[in-house]
């Protein structure tokens, strides 16, 4: 069985968009390398909306992910840079990320809301626009020195 997470995070203001990307990128160095890591997708979206999709191993190396390195330090900062934030979390038998389609269709019906200190009027009902798919990147493990 793999472990799938899918975020959904908007920025309330441009003045944190900086440190935001900063962060991104750093967390996303942080993942490739991470113990469990099977692959992954960052999708920038309209109105500085941004979703990522991971696919692991299991579920205890997700959360010694979050709970180390640059993305450990990040996410105090996300409950006042953003004013949506939404997370689902599945196991599913097969060992490949899901479509977009799906991780979208699955945060609406097994999604929550995340906490933020200034919601939009939207960040309860978790009623977003769908995202555009377009601009998907991939982010694939690091593979390990030999």
């Amino acid at each position: 069985m793999a472990w799938v997470s899918v975020t959904r995070l908007r920025i309330r203001s441009i003045r944190f968009l900086p440190a935001f990307l900063l962060y991104t990128w750093r967390s996303e160095r942080q993942v490739r390398k991470s113990p469990g890591f099977e692959a992954g997708s960052l999708l920038p979206d309209r109105r500085r909306t941004f979703w990522t999709l991971t696919l692991w191993a299991d579920g205890a190396s997700m959360r010694a992910f979050m709970a180390s390195g640059a993305h450990r330090i990040v996410m105090p900062k996300l409950l006042d840079w953003c004013d949506e934030a939404s997370v689902a979390h599945w196991e599913q038998p097969e060992q490949s990320l899901p479509s977009w389609a799906d991780a979208t269709r699955r945060m609406r019906e097994e999604g929550r809301p995340s906490r933020v200190r200034h919601p939009s009027p939207h960040h309860a009902d978790m009623s977003f626009a769908e995202p555009r798919l377009a601009r998907a990147t991939p982010i694939q493990p690091r593979q390990a020195s030999r």
